[in-house]
């Protein structure tokens, strides 16, 4: 008979670490934390009202403050990276520039970054109006700047945008404002971002 080998514990399994660099888009309705259950990690949030990515390049902002320096001292499995709700349909080359940068950085830390593709302003809202677009015009403009941002940055593209657009009812994934999204319209968003990063093989 073969001698016995003693058994070997298993090495136990490291917690997938997040960065989520944005803005309310990202905290809505506890996203950060429900991303957190639905994929078993430590998830960690940059964000502010309103903040542009722009802001998490610039030392002198809190925001930009820790997030270089929790990409240059720290692990990270994936960065998450949310414009500023417009951004990318009414000042794009801005938006490139900044995506193309925290990309870059991500990447250099180890990280992958996935551009989360936030939706167009809901049909018929005020908000809407004021930018002139239609919703059809934003959503197009938006998915086009998402779309060159994860290629020119070799990013992964967790397009809630076109999952918003493509649903029977978009109105109520949205908030009455018609910026934000509903509960609902964040659960959709939290399962586009968990199936990305599963997409990724590493999840």
């Amino acid at each position: 008979a073969l001698p016995s080998r003693p058994c070997r514990a298993r090495r136990a399994r490291r917690t997938m670490r997040i960065l989520m660099l944005g803005n309310s888009l990202t905290t809505a309705h506890g996203l950060p934390d429900a991303l957190a259950r639905e994929l078993g990690a430590e998830v960690r949030v940059h964000a502010r009202g309103g903040a542009r990515l722009a802001e998490h390049l610039n030392p002198k902002t809190r925001n930009g403050a820790r997030t270089l320096v929790a990409l240059e001292r720290e692990r990270w499995d994936f960065v998450v990276l949310q414009e500023m709700s417009h951004a990318p349909a009414t000042t794009p080359a801005a938006y490139l520039a900044s995506a193309s940068r925290l990309c870059a950085l991500s990447h250099a830390a180890g990280a992958v970054p996935v551009v989360y593709a936030t939706w167009a302003y809901r049909d018929g809202c005020p908000r809407l109006r004021r930018l002139g677009m239609t919703y059809s015009q934003m959503h197009a403009a938006m998915h086009d700047a998402f779309a060159r941002a994860a290629r020119q940055g070799d990013a992964l593209l967790a397009d809630a945008c076109d999952a918003f657009w493509g649903v029977a009812d978009p109105a109520a994934l949205y908030a009455p404002d018609g910026v934000h999204p509903s509960e609902a319209g964040a659960l959709l968003a939290v399962r586009v971002l968990a199936e990305t990063m599963r997409s990724a093989g590493s999840v």
